[in-house]
C-alpha cells in the first residue's frame, strides 16, 4: 500500500522545538520531490518547505525561514522538519507531499498546537 504517515506533532510552548517525521512505504521517496505544508484552522493549506530528490535543494516559506529545516534519508525512505523558535501561528496540521512525474501522494497529517 503506498502511503506517507506523518508523525511527532505535539503541543509544545511559543518558543519550542518539535521534529516532524514522514516516512513512505509502497514507494521509494529517492526520485521525489518532497514538501511539506500545513493548515490552520479556517485557512487554506499553505506551503511550508520543499527539498529536492538528492537532498541539496531545499526552499521555505518567508514565516518559516530561518526557523524550520528541512531534510531527508533516503536509506530510511523518510523526510524531516525540524521546527525551531515555534510560534502560536505555526499551529495548524502538518502534511508530508511527495511529488514525481505524475505521481503525487499525501499523508494524513499530524497536529502541531503551540500554546502555554
Amino acid at each position: 500500500q503506498v502511503q506517507l504517515v506523518e508523525s511527532g506533532g505535539d503541543l509544545v510552548q511559543p518558543g519550542g522545538s518539535l521534529t516532524l517525521s514522514c516516512e513512505a512505504s509502497g514507494f521509494t521517496v529517492s526520485r521525489y520531490y518532497m514538501y511539506w505544508y500545513r493548515q490552520a484552522p479556517g485557512k487554506d493549506r499553505e506551503f511550508v518547505a520543499s527539498i529536492s530528490s538528492t537532498g541539496t535543494s531545499t526552499n521555505y516559506a518567508d514565516s518559516v525561514k530561518g526557523r524550520f529545516t528541512i531534510s531527508r534519508d533516503n536509506a530510511k525512505n523518510a523526510v524531516y522538519l525540524k521546527m525551531n523558535s515555534l510560534k502560536p501561528e505555526d499551529t495548524a496540521v502538518y502534511y508530508c507531499h511527495g511529488a514525481y512525474r505524475d505521481f503525487t501522494h499525501w499523508g494524513q497529517g499530524t497536529q502541531v498546537t503551540v500554546s502555554s
